[in-house]
Order: C-alpha cells, then sequence, then structure tokens
C-alpha cells in the first residue's frame, strides 16, 4: 500500500528563467508538431519527451503510455525579453517607487528601517507595503541624488519613462538593480526576484494539456495553446534570425512588438485594448486564462460542477395523486438508469431473475460484476450461467424501480430544498411527475421547467439521502422554523369550498369523498337528517383527517380585521376553533395549510405530531380537497370582474373629482403658493401630493368595486382565501389600473415637456403622466395601453436585472463563507480554526427546530392544556 502524504502547505509563485530550464525535459525549437508519417518530430510542439495521448506511444522521458504518463514541461527560450502581461500593474508600482539610477526604493534610511520594523513578525506585512509604495513616489532619490522622470503606463504593456519608451529588455535591466533588503517593502517575497516579471524563457505545457484530435475525415486538429505556441515560436525564431543578420532598427522593434503580443495573447485573450487572437476560420483562440475562468472554465466547468452518470432529465409535469416525497420515472429512464446492488443470502432469488431477464425486459439488469472486480455486460454475456454462478459478494447494477431513492433537483440551485431525496414510482410517459405541495421548494411549474434525477449508487449514500434529504424532512424551513411545504392554489379552494357552513353531503358522496382522500370511509353520526336523509357538513368529513386530540383557535384568511371580533359568532365563519380534533367552528383557507403562510393547522401537526403523521395529513388534505372541488364544482370566468353599471358611474364621479384636485394642486403649484414638504423641492411636493391623490382614488374606486364582489363570487374566493391573486388584481380588472409608474415616480421621459405628443407641453395632470383610468374589463385607451407597457416593461427589466445581481451576490457569498462550520463544540469556525461565533447564531437555536423563531411558543403550551382540560 502506498504511503499516505500530507501536504504541509501550498506556495504561489513565479519561476525564475533557471527553475523553468530545470523542469524542462527539452528546448522546443521547431513549429512543426508532426511528420509525413504521422509520428511526433523531435523538439517540437508534441516531441514525445513532452509526454504521449497517442495509443501505442510510450513517453521518451518516464516510460509510460497514454494512461500512466502525467506529460512534461519542455521550454522557449525567447529571443528578446517580454513582459508578463499579468504583472504590468506590479512592474510599474516598482519603476515609480525604485531609482533609474541606483535601484534603491526612494525612501530616506529612516523611514526604511521604520517600515521593515512594522513589518517584521506580521504575517500580512504585504497590506503595509500599499501605503510603503505610495510615499516611495519621490522626485528624487536619497541615496545616490539621481533625478527621477515620471514613469507613464499605456495600455496594454508600453511604460514611458518622460517622453522615451522603455523596452522589456531596459525595464528587466532596471528591476535587477532591485535590491534584495528592499524587497519586502515593495511588497513582494524575498524568496523571488522583480525581474522574472519580465520573461525570458517560456514554458511549454504538456502534451496531455494540449492534446490534438482527429476529426471523422483524417484531419488532424490541434488544441488552441498549441496553435498559440506556434505563432510564437515562429516569430521567436524571424527575431532571432533578423537580429543575426543586423537587420534595421523599425523591423526588430515590429518583430519584438508581435512577440510581445503573441506572449501576452497566449496568457490571455481578453486583455482590454489588444485584438483577441483568432484561429483562421476566425473564431477567437481559448488560451490559458479562458479555459480556466468563468462558468465554462476548469474550476467551475469540470472540478466544481461535471457532467455525471447515472443521471437523468426531463420536462416535468404535475400529478396530484402522487404521494408528496415521491417522483413518477418515465419507464424508459428506469430502463436505462441502474442501481448497485449487493447480492446476499436475502435476495439472492430475485437478483438471478434479474440477471436472466437482463437489459431486455422491464425490471431487468444491465451489469453484474464479481468478487474479483470483473464486469459482465449482460446485453452480450450468458445470463442464465451468470445467474447460476451468482452468490453474495457478486454486485447486480438492476434497473431503477418503484421505491428506490433518488436525488432530484431543479436550477437555479438556490437553497438546500432545490435537491431533496425523493422515492421513485415508475410511470407510463415522457414527464417526470411531481406532486403540486414541492413545487414551492423548487419554485417549480409546468411551462416547460426541466428537472434533474440522480441515482445515489452506495448503501451509504442512499441512507444519507434519506436522512439528511428526504423531502418529509424538509417540511419546516431552516430560514424561518416554519412549514415551506403545503397546500396550493387548488388545495385551498378546494377546503374552503368543503368547509363552508352551506356545505352538505349525503352519505355516497361523503363516503365517495374520504375514499379518494385515502382513508377509511368509517362516517360520524351525521349533523343534518331531512326528510328521512342523512347528511353531513363538509366540516365533520374534514375532522376525519385530523388528529383526534388536537385543539387550536386561530384567524382564517378571510377574516377582515373587524373593530371587535365577534369569534365564533362570526357570520363570516373567519373564526377557526378546534376541539379535540373536530373542526368546530370557521373554514379551512390559506392560513390552515398554505405553504410558505402562516398556516396554523399544519404547523401545529408538523410539530407536534412529528413528520409521519403529518406526511399522511397533508396527502390526505390535498386529495381531500381537490376530490370536493371537482365534486363541489368550481369555474371562474370574466363575468366574474362584472359590476353595475351604476357603480362604474360612482366610480367614473370619483376619478373625475380626483383629477379635479389634481388640476387643483397644480394651479397652486404654478402660483407658488405651495408650501415645500420638509426636505422635499416644490416640485417633488408637487409629485408627491398627486401620487397621494391618485392612490387613494384607486383604492377608493376598488372599494366601490369590492362592494359587489362578494364570497359568492368564484374569482373572490380565490383572492380572499389565500389560493391565488388578491383583490387589487380584481378592483384592477373591474374599477381602475391606477398610476403608472418607472423607477418609483410618475412618467416624465419622452419628448421634451412631455412624455407623448397627445398632450401639450409642460403639462403635469394625472392622464398626462401616466394615470390609467380604465379597467381591464372595460379596455385601456391607446395611450393608456402604451403607458401601461412603460411600466410593464420597467418590471420585466427589473426582474432580469435583479436576477443576474442576485445570483453572482449569492456566488460570492458562497465563495466568501463555504469554509464557516458549526463544531462539536457548538462553535462555528472558520477553515483555519478560528472562532467566529462562540455559539451557533447567538442562541444555538437551529431554525427548523424552532417555532418561527421562538425556542418557545408558551401561549400554545397553555392552549393544549386548556384544550386538554
Amino acid at each position: 500500500m502506498r504511503p499516505q502524504r500530507v501536504i504541509e502547505s501550498i506556495r504561489f509563485s513565479l519561476l525564475s528563467p533557471d527553475e523553468m530550464r530545470k523542469m524542462s525535459v527539452t528546448r522546443v525549437v521547431t513549429a512543426d508538431t508532426y511528420d509525413e508519417d504521422g509520428m511526433p518530430i523531435e523538439r517540437g510542439l508534441m516531441d514525445r519527451r513532452l509526454g504521449v495521448v497517442e495509443p501505442g506511444l510510450t513517453c521518451r522521458t518516464c516510460g509510460g503510455g497514454p494512461k500512466e504518463c502525467p506529460g512534461h514541461f519542455g521550454h522557449i527560450e525567447l529571443a528578446r525579453p517580454v513582459i508578463h502581461v499579468n504583472y504590468v500593474e506590479t512592474i510599474l508600482d516598482l519603476l515609480q517607487s525604485t531609482c533609474r539610477k541606483c535601484g534603491r526604493i526612494l525612501l530616506e534610511d529612516k523611514d526604511r528601517a521604520e517600515w521593515l520594523e512594522k513589518m517584521e513578525g506580521r504575517e500580512d506585512w504585504w497590506e503595509l507595503s500599499r501605503e510603503v509604495l505610495q510615499r516611495a513616489k519621490q522626485k528624487k532619490c536619497p541615496h545616490c541624488g539621481e533625478e527621477q522622470q515620471e514613469i507613464k503606463f499605456e495600455k496594454p504593456f508600453t511604460f514611458l519613462e518622460g517622453k522615451r519608451r522603455l523596452t522589456p529588455l531596459d525595464i528587466r535591466i532596471w528591476l535587477e538593480r532591485i535590491r534584495n533588503e528592499d524587497l519586502k517593502l515593495l511588497g513582494i517575497d524575498p524568496s523571488i526576484r522583480p525581474e522574472w516579471m519580465v520573461l525570458q524563457v517560456l514554458l511549454v505545457p504538456p502534451v496531455t494539456v494540449r492534446p490534438s484530435i482527429t476529426l471523422e475525415t483524417g484531419v488532424r486538429s490541434e488544441d488552441d495553446l498549441t496553435h498559440k505556441l506556434v505563432d510564437i515560436i515562429r516569430i521567436n525564431q524571424r527575431l532571432a534570425e533578423n537580429m543575426e543578420a543586423g537587420a534595421p532598427h523599425l523591423i526588430v522593434e515590429d518583430l519584438w512588438e508581435l512577440l510581445q503580443y503573441h506572449v501576452a495573447t497566449y496568457f490571455s485573450n481578453e486583455i482590454s485594448g489588444v485584438p483577441p487572437a483568432r484561429h483562421r476560420s476566425g473564431r477567437v483562440l481559448r488560451t490559458l486564462g479562458q479555459r480556466l475562468k468563468g462558468k465554462e472554465g476548469r474550476f467551475r466547468g469540470n472540478l466544481s460542477g461535471k457532467r455525471v452518470d447515472f443521471s437523468a432529465r426531463a420536462v416535468i409535469s404535475p400529478d396530484p395523486c402522487l404521494k408528496f416525497y415521491e417522483v413518477g420515472v418515465p419507464e424508459h429512464v428506469a430502463r436505462v438508469l441502474t442501481v448497485r446492488t449487493r447480492v446476499t443470502s436475502f435476495n439472492l432469488d430475485e437478483m438471478r431473475e434479474l440477471v436472466r431477464r437482463g437489459p431486455y425486459q422491464y425490471p431487468g439488469a444491465q451489469w453484474v460484476i464479481s468478487p474479483d472486480g470483473r464486469r459482465y455486460d449482460l446485453r452480450y454475456a450468458d445470463r442464465e450461467e451468470l445467474a447460476q454462478k451468482l452468490e453474495p459478494g457478486y454486485v447486480v447494477e438492476r434497473n431503477l424501480r418503484d421505491g428506490d431513492i433518488v436525488l432530484f433537483n431543479r436550477q437555479p440551485s438556490l437553497h438546500r430544498m432545490s435537491i431533496m431525496a425523493h422515492r421513485v414510482r415508475v410511470m407510463p410517459g415522457l414527464t417526470f411527475r411531481l406532486n403540486l405541495c414541492v413545487c414551492p421548494l423548487y419554485n417549480a411549474d409546468f411551462d416547460g421547467d426541466e428537472m434533474n434525477l440522480h441515482v445515489p449508487q452506495s448503501e451509504e449514500a442512499q441512507v444519507e439521502a434519506m436522512i439528511l434529504m428526504a423531502v418529509q424532512n424538509q417540511i419546516l424551513s431552516p430560514r424561518f422554523g416554519g412549514p415551506i411545504i403545503g397546500g396550493i392554489q387548488d388545495h385551498i379552494t378546494g377546503a374552503y369550498l368543503l368547509t363552508r357552513k352551506d356545505t352538505l353531503l349525503d352519505r355516497e358522496k361523503a363516503c365517495q369523498l374520504l375514499m379518494q382522500a385515502g382513508v377509511e370511509p368509517v362516517l360520524p353520526p351525521p349533523a343534518v337528517v331531512r326528510e328521512g336523509r342523512e347528511y353531513w357538513t363538509g366540516k365533520q368529513i374534514f375532522s376525519v383527517l385530523l388528529p383526534k386530540d388536537l385543539n387550536l383557535t386561530y384567524r382564517a384568511k378571510i377574516c377582515e380585521g373587524c373593530s371587535k371580533c365577534r369569534e365564533e359568532e362570526c357570520e363570516k365563519e373567519a373564526y377557526v376553533v378546534i376541539r379535540n380534533g373536530e373542526l368546530k367552528k370557521g373554514v379551512i383557507d390559506a392560513h390552515a395549510y398554505k405553504a410558505l403562510d402562516k398556516c396554523e393547522l399544519w404547523d401545529r401537526i408538523v410539530k407536534e405530531y412529528g413528520v409521519e403523521r403529518a406526511t399522511e395529513f397533508l396527502d390526505q388534505v390535498t386529495r381531500l380537497s381537490i376530490a370536493a372541488a371537482t365534486m363541489l364544482g368550481f369555474t371562474t370566468s370574466i363575468d366574474d370582474e362584472d359590476i353595475p353599471e351604476n357603480a362604474k358611474e360612482r366610480i367614473e364621479e370619483k376619478l373625475e373629482e380626483a383629477k379635479k384636485r389634481v388640476a387643483e394642486q397644480i394651479e397652486i403649484y404654478e402660483r407658488e403658493e405651495m408650501e415645500p414638504l420638509p426636505g422635499r423641492s416644490l416640485r417633488e411636493t408637487l409629485e408627491m401630493k398627486i401620487m397621494e391623490i391618485l392612490a387613494e382614488v384607486r383604492d377608493k374606486a376598488g372599494e366601490e368595486a369590492e362592494r359587489y364582489l362578494t364570497l359568492s363570487n368564484p374569482a373572490v374566493i380565490m383572492a380572499r382565501t389565500g389560493a391565488r391573486g388578491s383583490m387589487l388584481n380584481l378592483t384592477q380588472m373591474a374599477a381602475c389600473v391606477g398610476q403608472q409608474s418607472v423607477r418609483g415616480e410618475r412618467l416624465n421621459r419622452g419628448y421634451t415637456g412631455r412624455v407623448l405628443i397627445h398632450f401639450k407641453p409642460g403639462d403635469l395632470g394625472a392622464e398626462a403622466r401616466g394615470f390609467v383610468s380604465s379597467s381591464y374589463k372595460s379596455g385601456l385607451r391607446p395611450i393608456e395601453f402604451f403607458f401601461h407597457a412603460t411600466g410593464g416593461r420597467e418590471g420585466l427589466v427589473d426582474t432580469a436585472v435583479r436576477t443576474a445581481q442576485s445570483g453572482y451576490m449569492q456566488r460570492r457569498l458562497i465563495n466568501a463563507l463555504q469554509d464557516l462550520h458549526v463544531e462539536y463544540d457548538g462553535t462555528v469556525r472558520d477553515a483555519v480554526g478560528g472562532i467566529v461565533q462562540f455559539l451557533y447564531g447567538e442562541d444555538g437555536a437551529d431554525p427548523m427546530r424552532t417555532d418561527n423563531g421562538k425556542a418557545v411558543r408558551v401561549e400554545r403550551l397553555v392552549e393544549r392544556v386548556l384544550g386538554a382540560d
């Protein structure tokens, strides 16, 4: 067994020319890669001493084949030095703060000694170097008295001393004069020499870093890095030849400049002010910088995240009949994905049958792995023989089947619940099916969303997924300690329709509802007996699902917040009373069990009765709600937004009155009689008053419409119960859309002095600045439609920009905080053990284990005790 080695530290540094030559196995001198026979040319860019990628070849340095040889560096000796483009800013600082003649730092000996003393013993000594560099930019050298000329930098890599241009050779000679004892003051580790920032030798990466590929046509295609190195070698050779031949200075300068360009674009092909290097086809080359950075780069694209096996991706669609912790998997996906199953004495017969079936029948198996590691592909192997040989110790890669644990994920993965462990249900069809209750966690809808499914392969991974990632264990949010899974939309509407006071069901309907909810249809005594027929209330049917010792009192979503609450006498049934598991008063709506709402009832069941009972309740209640909505009937149409003509007339009067009030305010402003609000100009005061008047009239128009939009209206039921939408949506449809705004102000951009040419210059009236007095139902006039589109566009652009900004901010926060962890002693520490918090969250409480942020909810304890009495 190979002995383990521990990495003590990693140091990032600059390589000296001598170190580069020592690392190198050969000096690369020719730009050619392969000869006529297709063999790598010696001392070329694909020399076999640099490593091999072709099957059948062996490396001339280590003797390994393509799988064993890691690759080896070569080097190019540059005819003239060139600046390393990543260090131009550091070079500028060094030139500005050191003497052009003696190379000493431009500081008095006394100051120099003081700064060195400050740096002594500090781990972050380089932090002080920024201030030292600023102080060292002096006009005269305190050591040799030499007058210093102004050093300027012109992008991308030109340095000027006064009017004279410094060549890379001049800069290297200058940097060589800098003393080692001054390096620390300049922010450079004394083990590094600054002249190494001007390159004399260029390392050639191994062939394994830049392999060539053979296209279908038989033509060999080289890597972008190889293309770039070919350019560097060719220009380098031309420069050396011209220098030896005594060519004119201008030609040598041009070739030197070209060599500098090629070396710079070899490191990064996205330098500001430098045209990118391109392939002959016009495609921009991906050089060293581009293959490392960004989403598609080496770190994010190939190391942090990568394409994996044992995964599938498909469009999602809803299935309310699934349990909320299940995922429906198409059969053709289950036929391809496999799970490693260890053969034991308990499952031997079952595994033998799966092996006999092979990959051609479902459920079957794809591979068999023997204890000595041999793999047998069941497409080609003798399945009957393998089935007979099977014994404990073998591993069978069988097809995915019902009950398997899989990870389900939707991107963007913004929080922990964006990937959870589900149980498989193999189903016909082509899409992944999921229960609607888990949509809020994934932020999923069914307008074409796709999701990913991953199959854990080992027993440890499956158990870990079950314990840590199972959907049932994510009901309570780690953000606020309340339920994040719950009923949505139709679930809420159906529960309200079932539990309102005028819902009566005969025996057949009552039993049917309970059967569809998955409950044994044992009915309580009937609530009403009419003409010899028995009837049950919806509240009684709902109560069958509740825990029998549950006691709870709360206000429903439909509560209007009356000045004096009538509690159990509430006509709207907004006061909910549950006693010993029976719904006595009130209706079930969003405040009972909607995801991301107060969900008083659901919250209590989860926290007081545990995950298993809560899972059973949610599955039953969502099925019951959908069955109730289907049975009792619920539909909405455009007629739901109708209001009487006299109401429309009253709304019109209110709008006209508001426009007059706006005109009066404008008149006061123009007469310069308006009193400015504190901290506001006269114009800002006018705008605020106009916005206030127009907001007020929209609310009044809404109130007028709401007099006719009651709980007998399906659209109002959806809004008031919290199923979907709001009363504001309905009042905008029925009464008045209201003021459109951009950047929180009335519209003011457009033509000079006016937004549109349809109004007079300087018109500050309501309609000229984006007030839409029409309703959606009556239809917007062309000018109103334009104003409305203007406000809508701002919303769209804001959403797109905000998404990008918040995504980048989250990435930065994750990178900054990824090393923080909670130790077993309760402290929060960083990567090196430094204490960030002495007690996690300052209170040691896991938000998922709290009651909406409170460690103990005293009033609930009291209610439980009193309810039991």
